[in-house]
């Protein structure tokens, strides 16, 4: 199952020992991210590796782990979506998460941001339907 994951999302895996990251660590999804996903981690670095109480290198180790299983979609893979997606979401910044998804003709975005409830054209997912997915994958 292919899935759009949010900033935010991957975000809480790098701050904590969560729910969120044995989700992203879970080989059951294909999880797909927009590019400027990795400008916007390193952009907030500092304050990420102090929240996580992490040294550069356990940072470091633990970004490349988080990102084994999630495909960085390039701009010019989903910039055609933009204007498309631009009047279906009021938050800008989450215009190019729904591009991607639209793009990579993905299942569902991973979000608990609720501008994405504004769009009816990917479900959103939340962890708890991201825990019910892996539920099934059981059975």
């Amino acid at each position: 199952m292919k899935i759009v994951v949010d900033t935010n999302r991957i975000i809480a895996a790098l701050v904590k020992d969560s729910t969120t990251r044995s989700i992203l660590l879970n080989k059951n999804f294909k999880f797909v991210t927009p590019d400027y996903t990795i400008s916007e981690i390193h952009e907030h670095k500092d304050e990420l590796k102090a929240d996580a109480n992490l040294s550069d290198d356990e940072f470091g180790i633990l970004l490349a782990l988080v990102f084994e299983n999630i495909e960085i979609i390039p701009k010019s893979d989903y910039e055609t979506y933009l204007d498309e997606c631009k009047n279906d979401i009021s938050d800008v910044d989450d215009i190019p998460v729904l591009a991607v998804a639209i793009a990579a003709k993905a299942e569902a975005i991973w979000a608990h941001d609720p501008h994405f409830k504004e769009q009816k054209k990917v479900k959103v997912f939340t962890n708890i339907d991201m825990l019910k997915e892996i539920e099934k994958d059981n059975f």
